[in-house]
């Protein structure tokens, strides 16, 4: 997919409508990071990328009419505020699916920083006090990305077989 050039300054934040383009994204974003860091491709489901764009959960850094990035920002349950071994929040929100269109990443482009603001933004008007995600370890670049904006590993490594994650999470200061 090919990303016109344009300044940072004109690409624009939308919710997603349509699961297709955005599943689309999220596959080539891990079929590349899979190769490049030599990790195993997460197995998506489209019914789950549907449910998502369906509750308004799913963000996209738009330039022009491409995707240049998106993230998904989610709320636990009620009662979910504390365990799952990350440290007790009041009110957590949970980022997930972040992906970067590849060719923005080749390019050095700073569209992971973007999002992972945005959604830092989005979580703390939501009166959210943290923010937390499961990153793949192995992805040192997306790690590196989110521990340089705050966020902290909670635990070891886990892992079900293939695939491996930490736990990080950052605490946010909701307006007084």
């Amino acid at each position: 997919m090919s990303v016109p050039e344009m300044p940072v300054v004109d690409w624009t934040w939308h919710v997603a409508r349509d699961p297709r383009r955005v599943h689309a994204l999220l596959r080539d974003c891990d079929a590349h990071q899979a190769a490049r860091w030599g990790s195993p491709v997460p197995v998506r489901r489209i019914a789950r990328t549907e449910q998502l764009v369906a509750e308004g959960a799913v963000h996209l850094l738009l330039a022009g009419d491409q995707i240049a990035g998106s993230f998904t920002l989610t709320w636990p349950r009620p009662g979910a505020g504390t365990g799952g071994g990350y440290p007790p929040a009041r009110h957590p929100g949970h980022l997930s699916r972040l992906c970067v269109e590849p060719g923005l990443i080749d390019a050095g482009r700073l569209v992971g920083v973007q999002c992972v603001r945005k959604a830092i933004e989005l979580a703390v008007t939501a009166g959210a006090d943290a923010l937390r995600a499961e990153a793949n370890p192995d992805l040192a670049d997306t790690l590196a990305l989110l521990r340089g904006l705050g966020f902290k590993q909670h635990g070891q490594v886990e892992s079900d077989g293939p695939r491996r994650w930490v736990r990080i999470q950052k605490p946010l200061r909701v307006p007084s």
